[in-house]
């Protein structure tokens, strides 16, 4: 039932994520209530919320409106399970930010395939991606796939090399502007993050420890299949799909170097990984099989959230 809800582009599926995305949301946050008292934090906690909502709908207009799946909404689908599975991104605003303006970026970025406006879009990508570092600064990683996508459709052209650095500068003059006038100390905090570590003994319990072995075990699968399936696709979508696989191991990139690591710094790979498992689901031919996938995912995500709490 879930593949064939999922199958089509219908709105009752926004609606339909949205309302158990906001039923998992609010159960989570309300596992500490001290927030209550205070209207400047209950005002952020809506506003997360909404962010994260954008999130999905900016994730479905990528992946239809370049045809990177067919006319279905298993994107969005896998993006709301990995939310589910890894809840303490509820509870970190900087990384669902930050996930928000680089999802912008990709959108820009994929777009660039069509050659019109490639400055404007270069410098939008980079823009969004240096914003997105000033709430998570190994974001700025993603700075990387500017980069690769000058390489793949407009290398000839010096001055787009020099782009994302403009776009640098501005984000600098503007962060400085912004820690001088409205928030003081924010350039500051923002170089304690800049700290790399390695550790990984960060899990609160075992559940935790379970839902990343498993979104490794379902992502290997995913960027796999893909990797192999990266021939079959049309010559003119190859370089998006690239972007889209580069996407994922930044992310990955992003979680592993990050310090005060925990789940929620997988954030950033939940979109690119989303397109990657619709892909998936797209290519196993027997319905009941289809079916199964999403009900095991969907189980267990929810199961793990569920013991979580």
């Amino acid at each position: 039932m879930i593949a064939s809800v999922f199958s089509k582009t219908k709105p009752i599926n926004y609606i339909l994520l949205g309302f158990v995305s906001l039923i998992f949301y609010v159960l989570y946050i309300f596992k500490e209530t001290s927030w209550l008292s205070n209207y400047v934090l209950i005002a952020q906690k809506i506003g997360l919320f909404l962010i994260l909502f954008s999130s999905f709908v900016l994730l479905s207009f990528i992946t239809q409106k370049n045809n990177l799946t067919k006319l279905n909404n298993y994107a969005i689908l896998f993006f709301a399970i990995f939310l589910i599975l890894f809840s303490t991104i509820f509870n970190n605003p900087n990384v669902i930010i930050a996930n928000f303006f680089l999802l912008l970026a990709i959108r820009r970025l994929i777009s660039l395939q069509t050659l019109k406006n490639s400055k404007e879009k270069i410098f939008d990508a980079s823009l969004w991606i240096f914003l997105a570092a000033l709430f998570h600064f190994w974001a700025i990683s993603f700075i990387l796939l500017v980069f690769i996508s000058i390489i793949f459709h407009v290398s000839g052209d010096y001055r787009n090399w020099i782009i994302p650095i403009l776009a640098f500068l501005t984000i600098t003059i503007l962060a400085f502007l912004v820690d001088f006038i409205f928030i003081e100390n924010m350039i500051s905090s923002m170089y304690t993050n800049i700290a790399i570590s390695f550790k990984f003994s960060y899990f609160e319990n075992i559940y935790q420890n379970i839902a990343l072995a498993l979104f490794s075990s379902v992502a290997i699968l995913f960027f796999i299949s893909q990797v192999f399936d990266l021939p079959n696709k049309p010559l003119n979508m190859q370089a998006s799909y690239k972007k889209i696989l580069f996407s994922f191991c930044i992310g990955v990139f992003v979680y592993v170097l990050s310090n005060h690591k925990n789940n929620s710094f997988l954030i950033y790979c939940l979109g690119p990984l989303s397109i990657l498992g619709a892909n998936f689901i797209e290519r196993i031919q027997t319905h009941w099989m289809k079916e199964v996938t999403l009900y095991l995912l969907v189980i267990i995500a929810m199961a793990l959230f569920m013991i979580q709490l």
